[in-house]
């Protein structure tokens, strides 16, 4: 059985991804920044301009804020889908659904007590 040769990583590189890719090195920081502040810049006129429609800014801000976390992960965490980043990528899923279970708890819970809170004149007459 022979082995496969293995290509000298540099020390400033994830395991999975390749030197010579062209995200690698500043070029890819540089490139990350500027889409980040793009971004940024894009959140900043959609809250403040008058040309978006009012109950759909939140939603705008949702989906600029997951494209600006996904940038953040390729760019500068170097999330790629290189063979060695599947426990980053196993990590990052469950980091996920971890949040997606405090968030729906958290407002379940808060749900459930609305609903099943006296109603505040019968707190007021209990006061008296």
């Amino acid at each position: 059985m022979t082995e496969q040769p293995t290509r000298p990583t540099s020390p400033d590189t994830a395991p999975g991804e390749e030197s010579d890719s062209f995200l690698s090195g500043s070029a890819g920081y540089i490139i990350g920044l500027a889409l980040a502040l793009t971004l940024t810049a894009l959140s900043f006129w959609a809250s403040q301009s008058g040309l978006l429609w009012r109950p759909g800014i939140p939603v705008g801000l949702c989906v600029l804020a997951v494209a600006q976390m996904g940038i953040h992960l390729v760019f500068f965490l170097h999330l790629t889908t290189g063979p060695d980043n599947t426990n980053n990528l196993l990590a990052l899923a469950f980091g996920l659904i971890i949040v997606f279970l405090v968030i729906a708890g958290s407002l379940w819970i808060m749900a459930n007590m609305s609903h099943q809170m006296m109603p505040m004149e019968h707190v007021m007459q209990m006061q008296s």
